[in-house]
């Protein structure tokens, strides 16, 4: 039986974040995930590598102070999947004042080291491209920076660097039991496959990043004495035809207190969300649900001139975030930050580490942390992925410059297509583009398919439209199908 230093449970942005960062300390490890990576909560954020501004009201200075300065940390690391975006805060009279606003971003702009995005600044919304969408009720605002990020990409990219330095990355294979050894010195853990295949793997240390299953895992299957108590919240968005023109992004304040974004989505869209709703079902069994759509679209239809309806949604989604308990906090007030806990000690048993809470932007920070947590059971190597660059992040800061780069050496491919490819796959499109053999429609290609089967881990239809890809926004069915045939020829 195989034996590994570490065997993280859980596919999601902290998972595989763990696992590159130990595998690149010289710490032989194992990945397991149920499903496909990014296939929960990973995969169903606002899609946003930011401060959290709203999270200065409940005085986090100190987790507001950390993210802001992991953004061009991770900006540069994967500058193919996150760029930078500026938000434009329409001010509401009524609601949060003006100084106070205009107080919050100087601290925005001043908690966390920023070189790459510029600051902050107020602005007439009388006119401009950022007025224009507005109902003329909106006179002034705000300007500041944040990064958008393709999320479910940047776990994909932390997979694939794991494995490439020598992780062994197991899919769609759930850990049904993980039992220490009668000594006490090994975890065996029991791996089940999708087609029903078991097999048996052995770990000097596991980490339990099972997200919103992690209270789950801790009670049925590690047996914790004391289970993990989690609070689970359920953030719904929806997508739109591009509702405005322009690069950059809303941050609406409600009549509530609660704030929502509008987003520029995959060239044609505009994304919309989020909501804070209490989730007592099971984390796999989540959806918007009529009254959160209704919910964002009157929120936003109180700003835009163009009033957005039921028929203008194409697609929903909706993910649960698993937020530390706290006790008599509404869902929007819960604290984003994260927290670890530890079962065992050297010389002991060996060690059981669970991981509460955490959002996108902290997820380096925190897998680094996390293996820290070893640093007592094993001789590792120092921190390293602070400046090392994800699959693809080779092409650089200057996007644009890259896109011509690309587009020249590829003159036949369409625009959008090539603006696509570079924006998922950076580097790795030059790969795509020379391999791209038949055309299925729609910009896709059998190359692009082929590449997801054997890189990056995609065996089913949802892996590509929704995960590896947004392609199910514009895919076609006869595409869709076509895509189908090579996922199933492996």
């Amino acid at each position: 039986m195989e034996i590994f230093d570490l065997a993280v449970i859980g596919g999601g942005v902290n998972g595989t974040g763990t696992a590159r960062d130990a595998q690149g300390r010289g710490l032989k490890t194992l990945l397991v995930e149920a499903k496909d990576f990014a296939s929960g909560t990973s995969s169903a954020s606002t899609k946003l590598i930011h401060g959290g501004l709203r999270y200065l009201e409940n005085y986090e200075f100190k987790m507001v102070g950390e993210a802001l300065a992991e953004r061009e940390v991770i900006m540069r690391a994967a500058p193919h999947i996150v760029w930078p975006l500026r938000f434009c805060l329409p001010h509401s009279p009524e609601q949060r004042p003006f100084l106070m606003i205009r107080a919050g971003l100087f601290l925005y702009d001043h908690l966390g080291k920023r070189e790459l995005l510029p600051g902050s600044k107020g602005l007439s919304l009388r006119s401009g491209a950022e007025g224009a969408p507005l109902q003329d009720w909106v006179k002034r605002g705000f300007l500041y920076s944040d990064c958008w990020v393709q999320d479910a990409r940047l776990v994909v990219l932390n997979a694939m660097d794991a494995q490439a330095r020598g992780a062994t990355v197991r899919t769609r294979t759930k850990v049904t039991s993980a039992r220490r050894t009668e000594d006490g010195t090994l975890w065996t853990l029991t791996l089940r496959a999708d087609d029903g295949a078991e097999t048996q793997a052995q770990a000097r240390a596991v980490v339990n990043a099972g997200g919103p299953w992690a209270a789950d895992i801790d009670a049925h299957v590690v047996s914790a004495n004391d289970p993990a108590k989690l609070r689970l919240v359920r953030g719904s968005h929806i997508v739109v035809p591009k509702a405005f023109e322009g690069d950059h992004a809303y941050i609406f304040q409600n009549t509530d207190g609660r704030i929502l974004f509008a987003i520029p989505y995959e060239q044609d869209f505009t994304l919309i969300g989020t909501t804070d709703v209490e989730h007592t079902d099971d984390p796999r069994e989540v959806h918007c649900t009529s009254e959160e759509q209704s919910y964002m679209l009157t929120a936003v239809n109180r700003y835009f001139k163009k009033s957005l309806t039921d028929a203008d949604v194409v697609w929903t989604y909706a993910g649960v975030r698993p937020l530390l308990f706290e006790e008599g906090k509404s869902a929007s007030k819960v604290s984003r930050d994260y927290s670890f806990r530890l079962d065992g000690k050297p010389g002991g048993d060996a060690p059981l580490l669970t991981i509460f809470g955490g959002k996108l932007t902290a997820y380096r920070e925190l897998s680094e942390e996390a293996v820290d947590y070893f640093k007592p059971f094993f001789d590792m190597r120092q921190t390293w992925t602070k400046g090392a660059v994800l699959p693809g992040g080779e092409i650089g800061l200057d996007f644009d410059a890259a896109l011509a780069q690309f587009s020249a050496a590829h003159p036949d491919m369409p625009t959008k297509t090539a603006w696509r490819l570079l924006r998922n796959y950076g580097a790795h499109a030059y790969d795509i583009a020379a391999a791209r053999g038949e055309d299925f429609g729609s910009g896709v290609s059998q190359g692009e398919i082929e590449y997801l089967r054997d890189r990056e881990y995609a065996t089913a239809l949802d892996d590509v439209l929704w995960r590896r890809s947004k392609l199910g926004l514009i895919a076609s069915a006869e595409t869709k199908a076509r895509i189908s045939d090579v996922l199933s020829s492996a």
